[in-house]
């Protein structure tokens, strides 16, 4: 590192990221639209060679961002628990919960990165649109075949494990919507238990 806060120009994979990280913060809070590339340069210190170098067109930005940053976070806060916690049940009451309680300690809600760029995005923009999809599907995929694993294990009685899943994403983002207008965790909670409910009850039936 040079003075604080610069980036090494040798360092093209540090620089790279720290654009993305910066992109990805200012997407999320202000929108794509509202974000311009002379706002990631001011943010992120860097020149606009370098930058371009990177990300020949905001495009091309906003489409790594979904790719590298914001499919990122969707596995940390979805898909990781979903493969390590006991059972589906208790990996969504973890993340309803530690999502309630982050917006709590925060104060404010900018709602979910994806879900933000798809409502912003996707309807007006082919490749946007398939990259958000893309993130979507993922996510859905690894729900369904949690469900699927438990009902193979015997600790889940559900019908169809897809269908759950797309519920579960379409209630956990209309619930961040509603939280995001309302500024406050009490539709995710709400959303939360609801959910939680309706896996117990397939779960005394299995």
């Amino acid at each position: 590192m040079g003075r604080r806060g610069q980036i090494r120009s040798n360092d093209p994979a540090a620089m790279k990221a720290k654009i993305l990280d910066v992109a990805a913060r200012a997407f999320h809070r202000r929108g794509y639209h509202a974000t311009s590339m002379h706002d990631i340069l001011a943010e992120t210190g860097t020149s606009g060679g370098a930058t371009y170098h990177h990300f020949p067109t905001k495009k091309a930005l906003g489409l790594a961002v979904i790719r590298e940053r914001v499919a990122a976070a969707v596995d940390e806060t979805w898909l990781a628990p979903l493969r390590s916690d006991a059972s589906a049940a208790d990996a969504i009451a973890a993340i309803f919960a530690t999502l309630s309680a982050e917006i709590d300690e925060r104060g404010s809600v900018t709602g979910c990165p994806l879900n933000n760029l798809a409502l912003e995005l996707a309807g007006a923009d082919a490749e946007f649109r398939v990259e958000v999809e893309r993130v979507f599907d993922d996510w859905r995929r690894v729900i369904a075949d949690r469900l699927r694993a438990d009902q193979e294990a015997g600790r889940l009685a559900i019908a169809d494990p897809e269908a759950f899943a797309t519920f579960v994403v379409a209630a956990y983002s209309g619930a961040m919507t509603l939280a995001k207008a309302s500024q406050t965790s009490a539709p995710l909670r709400t959303c939360g238990a609801q959910l939680c409910a309706a896996l117990a009850a397939m779960t005394s039936r299995a």
